[in-house]
């Protein structure tokens, strides 16, 4: 099986084509391929295919074998890889992932994509549809407890769902401790991405973030969208900011036709071709 190793600011990926459909076991599979000691080793597993709404489709499968429903960064790099891997030419592309289309705007350095701005589409705040449990409402700074603290959450669903919480001091966030408390919070029946904010400016904040299924990662696209949702609805933040994460930095617009525009690099790491593993 040939596969890309690709990271968007650190948060990576095994990209593999799947235009026949051949592969089985996708969950298996994901959970073996993104093991770090015995697999490849990443935060997600994802499949290109042919698509019936767009001009592709992928799909991604975290390190625990779950499948996401979106992922900003890797949207990124799978703009960059159908663009310098000759499988498009155009320079805006329309990629289904989990059954919405985003669209991909590549900007050229010569004939390698240099960064990729993506569309994300519209915030959803109905606590219906993040999804949130309780009666029907925005959760905008709402009380949360676990592990014996409370915080301030916002809740927000880029097409997946966010627990944002703003923090004085991230460096004294225990992310592997209240990380995962967040993710499986019983608020949350589809668990719960958790993004930890520290805001320097209206322009300009730092974050670390908990990725439902995956653990502690570098980056987070939807997380980083989620932010400034959150961080524009408390009053923190302006509606274009530049969000740094442990891996790199992302520049995010909510714009005036309320989507959210996700701008970052991607970086292919290497390609290979899997020798031995679970039956694919």
């Amino acid at each position: 099986m040939k596969f890309t190793k690709m990271h968007g600011l650190g948060n990576d990926f095994i990209v593999v084509e799947d235009f026949d459909l051949r592969l089985k076991n996708l969950n298996n599979l994901a959970r073996s391929l993104c093991h770090r000691n015995f697999g490849i080793g990443a935060d997600g597993l994802a499949l290109l295919q042919l698509s019936q709404k767009a001009a592709f489709r992928v799909r991604i499968f975290n390190s625990d074998g779950s499948e996401a429903e979106m992922c900003g960064n890797l949207l990124r790099c799978v703009g960059k890889y159908l663009y310098e891997k000759g499988l498009t030419h155009n320079t805006v592309i329309s990629v289904e992932m989990s059954q919405s289309v985003k669209f991909l705007r590549l900007r050229l350095d010569g004939k390698l994509v240099s960064a990729v701005e993506v569309d994300m589409g519209e915030p959803i705040l109905d606590s219906d549809l993040v999804p949130l449990t309780g009666e029907r409402r925005y959760a905008v700074a709402e009380e949360i407890s676990v592990v014996g603290e409370s915080f301030q959450m916002t809740a927000v669903s880029i097409g997946n769902p966010h627990c944002v919480i703003f923090v004085t001091d991230l460096a004294a966030v225990p992310l592997a401790v209240w990380g995962p408390a967040l993710e499986t919070h019983p608020a949350f029946p589809k668990k719960t991405n958790v993004e930890f904010v520290q805001v320097i400016s209206g322009g300009e904040a730092f974050f670390r973030v908990w990725e439902r299924g995956a653990g502690a990662t570098l980056a987070c696209g939807s997380g980083a969208c989620a932010v400034l949702v959150a961080g524009v609805l408390n009053g923190h933040l302006a509606r274009e900011a530049t969000l740094h994460l442990p891996g790199g930095s992302l520049e995010i617009h909510w714009r005036e036709d309320n989507h959210l525009y996700m701008t970052g690099s991607a970086t292919e790491v290497f390609s290979g071709v899997l020798l031995t593993g679970p039956d694919f």
